[in-house]
């Protein structure tokens, strides 16, 4: 795999920002540059990574299934991560995954037909005063998730797109 001039330079900004000899502290930030770009982080793109920091393949394959932020398929659109540890659990974080299985017709791990959904369980997300929580695509946290909740957050993502 060959990136672009133009990635290959957000990963030279990202080992700029260590000592020479420790460019491959950088990894974490080079995935989620290869996300941005392609959606999800290929085998391939984790080669690609591990060539341009030095680095073993699989150091870059431990750090990219480690952390659930990183795509491992192409997912839809917006990726849904339900809050299902405990505190959560206790205050009906697995009813919000329930109710957004239904409401979305897929199950957990899966997406939507049209390519829109993705819906995946996740673990702490910190906020457990919050509960349930949820994370859309990684960035946007929402808290006390009731089924209302749930189906104006759905209903609002499809107004989005135009799929009502």
């Amino acid at each position: 795999m060959n990136f672009s001039e133009h990635t290959k330079a957000l990963f030279d900004r990202e080992v700029a920002k260590y000592p020479s000899d420790q460019k491959q502290s950088a990894v974490m930030a080079c995935l989620t540059i290869v996300q941005q770009e392609l959606g999800w982080v290929s085998p391939e793109s984790e080669k690609a990574v591990a060539d341009h920091l030095g680095m073993a393949p699989m150091a870059v394959h431990e750090v990219s299934t480690f952390y659930n932020m990183y795509n491992r398929k192409p997912l839809g659109k917006y990726k849904l991560n339900v809050c299902t540890n405990l505190p959560c659990q206790l205050r009906n974080g697995t009813q919000a995954m329930a109710h957004l299985e239904m409401r979305l017709g897929i199950a957990m791990g899966e997406t939507t037909s049209d390519g829109l959904f993705t819906l995946q369980q996740s673990e702490c997300l910190g906020a457990c005063a919050d509960a349930p929580v949820m994370l859309v695509n990684d960035v946007n946290m929402c808290s006390f998730m009731s089924h209302d909740k749930l189906d104006q957050l759905v209903d609002g993502l499809k107004a989005l797109e135009g799929k009502q």
